[in-house]
């Protein structure tokens, strides 16, 4: 077997990649490696989920194959990822599971793993789930077998924290929410018109089939004419589970991640509140941000991408805050993980003490072209490039045309089955030159 975790737990179709069946297994192998630490009693863990019509189906077989070797389940509901990292700590399970594929189209699902610390699941772990799943489980018969039951406070629980950490009076700020017909639907109309705010929502009315669906933190534009024809300060967008959230100001214009995350360090930096005056992004981070954060004296740390890799690098540096270009933003002060609707508040708070046009606050840096281009490939194919040295040489030889000048990243997608070409730099013609000059490549040699 391949390895199954990627950079963000299981992801595949359901039913087809991620079967019933293999979900009762993930939860089998769950159980039984947190029982290790449970010294005899039984394991208790959560399970949320987002909002696609998949998400029944896999809850039943996943809490069934952790009763099945004596797990406790509790049933959340729909609720976003970064509240089941939460109330994993409140609620003091051993650990929680979220079914959400976050971003990705209703056909996609998957499943991922929390501490009962809140972080999510270390390599190590993931590997002994994963090679349990080739051994044969001990059933659990009788009194030893778990039991399933629900929680109904999950959704105020979260909101009650959300609003105590965002701490601020939105009042007399209009905000549009793109809900992505996702997991924060229920969440953000619960908190944000309690925080003051005058509130206005689309994509919040999820029927299981239409989660991210032209709608969301990856389809702005319909909120961004929204934001504009309603007369809204800014809009604000979350995807299917809420982990990401991306903006819009009063003029439409976007405000991604690498803005958000500028915005908020630099305002954390005046506060005092920037420990060890350092952000922690991405390789995928553009260089327009590099360069304004140099000149607010505040360092900025590079990983991989993958938010699971920012936060490694915020836990062992005691860093504050971090994040990645598609909006997902981790604030170590008050969550574990990337929280779209707490950096929105954040975000938002932000807004309402500087009192000025949200365009203003987007327009603090000038973003350098960047060019992404992605390549639709399966596990073999992303495999075979990884392989294939002419391509690392062709890609070099890019590099090198564009004299210092700008930058080429390309690599295969931890989430989804593509393999990406980012290309940045001042000259917007050499650079989609450079990004479809390697497209070419990549499909010639592997993807045809």
């Amino acid at each position: 077997m391949g390895r199954l975790f990627g950079t963000d737990g299981v992801r595949g179709i359901a039913g087809q990649d991620l079967s019933c069946e293999l979900a009762m297994k993930i939860g089998r192998g769950t159980a039984a490696v947190l029982a290790a630490d449970c010294q005899g009693r039984k394991p208790r863990i959560l399970i949320g989920k987002d909002t696609r019509i998949s998400g029944d189906m896999l809850e039943s077989a996943l809490a069934a194959g952790l009763c099945s070797v004596g797990a406790d389940v509790e049933l959340l509901g729909v609720i976003p990822t970064p509240a089941v990292a939460y109330l994993v700590r409140k609620y003091g399970a051993d650990a929680g599971v979220v079914i959400s594929a976050s971003h990705n189209p209703v056909e996609f699902n998957g499943i991922k793993i929390f501490k009962g610390d809140g972080y999510k699941l270390p390599d190590e772990e993931e590997n002994k789930i994963e090679d349990y799943l080739e051994s044969t489980p001990e059933l659990k018969v009788g009194e030893e077998v778990g039991s399933i039951t629900r929680r109904d406070t999950a959704v105020e629980d979260y909101v009650e924290y959300l609003a105590e950490h965002i701490g601020a009076d939105l009042t007399g700020l209009k905000v549009a929410f793109d809900c992505a017909n996702g997991a924060s639907s229920a969440v953000a109309q619960k908190l944000f018109p309690r925080l003051g705010a005058e509130c206005l929502f689309v994509g919040a009315e999820p029927d299981g089939t239409n989660i991210n669906k032209e709608c969301g933190s990856t389809y702005l534009e319909n909120l961004e004419k929204f934001v504009v024809a309603n007369g809204c300060d800014c809009g604000i967008a979350f995807d299917g589970d809420a982990d990401r959230c991306l903006a819009c100001d009063e003029k439409g214009q976007e405000i991604d991640g690498d803005k958000i995350i500028a915005l908020i360090a630099t305002d954390m930096k005046e506060r005092g509140r920037l420990d060890g005056d350092t952000a922690v992004v991405t390789v995928m981070s553009n260089l327009g941000f590099m360069k304004y954060m140099e000149k607010q004296g505040i360092r900025t740390e590079k990983t991989a991408v993958g938010d699971r890799y920012v936060l490694e690098n915020m836990r062992e540096n005691s860093y504050a805050i971090g994040g990645e270009q598609s909006g997902h933003v981790i604030l170590l002060h008050h969550s574990t993980t990337g929280d779209g609707e707490l950096t929105a508040g954040k975000l938002l708070a932000l807004v309402a003490r500087k009192k000025v046009p949200v365009s203003q606050l987007n327009a603090v840096y000038t973003k350098f072209p960047q060019v992404l281009v992605n390549l639709v490939a399966n596990k073999e194919q992303k495999a075979a490039y990884r392989d294939d040295e002419y391509i690392a040489g062709y890609i070099e030889s890019q590099q090198q045309n564009l004299m210092g000048m700008g930058r080429v990243l390309v690599r295969p997608s931890g989430t989804e089955p593509k393999i990406r070409v980012m290309v940045e730099g001042e000259d917007l013609e050499a650079i989609n030159l450079a990004a479809q000059r390697i497209a070419d490549m990549i499909t010639k040699r592997i993807l045809k």
